[in-house]
């Protein structure tokens, strides 16, 4: 990353958060933004630039602030939704959470690759169940704290073998749909064996119908997203595209992380993984501009992967996003990340 795109005190203390190991940063750094998340309510005024009426956006029936939105994979058991949410972020996606709890793959499971400006993570959904999550969104309901949507990700149970996926999806949306604004379908971590041979037209159905069941009784239906990886080929990321739209989804997330490490000057041998960050950018964004010529303007499309600073994040828009989502960029760029990005769309490209 160029300097400018990290804050003074982050590029200051960066350096000694990278000493530590990944996952132990990550796990810290939760817990304290999870103390103050419990006591501190993160609303931000009207005048915060976070919420200039210029930003905003009306999709699938929910007002977003901005565009700029938080992935699902960094608050996987929504600890810190309010903090998000105070960093100026225009909706937040918390997950992937699994009907069943899982402790994920052995450690070590996350990577940094500075010099990339990437990230490894094999961490298999490593989080507390569907249970445990309705709970805490919940009381997290019940605080009334929220001015921005709130979506879900759900993945599926390692335990649960492929012909039952769509009952352990339908599972999930059981406990935690009614608490969400807007459901993701996942079935594109590489890190959940056999997960991304869901990618076809006939899972994506199944899995898409299975949710419609609980998701019709709602007095509110959620609107449904598709997640797919970048490493599909189009046609078969445009076939699943369309078959998530007919089965009633409003959209699509393009996309996860990539299994395709060519290219990188880290040293990558016996690393495995999904890849995330700027080496994904230059794929992501293509896959997200053929889905939506193909597709059309009427189905709702975040882009994400590989947004680094103010200029990915507009190219994600002209490619066709509705929204964008990062994460990566946030693990590089420090907390003050996400306002210099919206202050960014505003500046014509440079």
């Amino acid at each position: 990353m160029n300097e400018q795109d990290t804050s003074g005190a982050w590029r200051l203390i960066r350096p000694l958060a990278f000493r530590l190991d990944a996952e132990l940063t990550h796990r810290l750094t939760l817990a304290l933004l999870a103390r103050w998340s419990a006591v501190f309510a993160g609303r931000l005024p009207a005048t915060d630039p976070a919420r200039r009426a210029d930003l905003g956006r009306r999709l699938m029936g929910l007002t977003f602030p901005n565009p700029i939105g938080l992935a699902a994979g960094l608050d996987k058991e929504a600890a810190a939704v309010p903090v998000w949410q105070r960093l100026g972020f225009g909706f937040i996606e918390v997950g992937t959470v699994t009907a069943l709890p899982q402790p994920g793959n052995p450690r070590p499971r996350l990577f940094r690759l500075p010099v990339d400006g990437a990230i490894v993570n094999r961490m298999g959904f490593n989080n507390g169940g569907a249970a445990a999550m309705q709970v805490r969104l919940t009381r997290l309901r019940e605080r009334e704290v929220l001015q921005v949507p709130l979506g879900v990700n759900l993945g599926k149970s390692k335990v649960t073998p492929a012909a039952a996926a769509a009952a352990d999806y339908r599972a999930s949306f059981e406990r935690l749909g009614a608490l969400a604004d807007y459901v993701v379908v996942n079935i594109s971590s590489p890190n959940t064996p056999g997960l991304r041979d869901l990618q076809t037209v006939d899972e994506v159905q199944r899995i898409v119908d299975a949710i419609q069941v609980p998701n019709q009784r709602l007095a509110q239906p959620r609107p449904l997203l598709l997640k797919l990886a970048p490493d599909l080929a189009d046609s078969d990321a445009i076939d699943c595209a369309r078959a998530a739209l007919e089965a009633g989804c409003a959209g699509l997330i393009l996309t996860n992380t990539t299994i395709r490490f060519a290219g990188l000057k880290s040293p990558t041998e016996g690393l495995s993984g999904g890849l995330s960050g700027r080496p994904l950018f230059a794929r992501s964004t293509q896959l997200l501009k053929t889905v939506r010529e193909a597709l059309g303007a009427g189905p709702v499309l975040i882009g994400v992967g590989g947004v680094m600073d103010a200029a990915g994040a507009r190219a994600k828009l002209a490619a066709g996003a509705d929204l964008v989502q990062v994460y990566t960029g946030l693990i590089y760029g420090g907390a003050g990340w996400v306002r210099r990005l919206l202050r960014g769309l505003e500046s014509p490209p440079g």
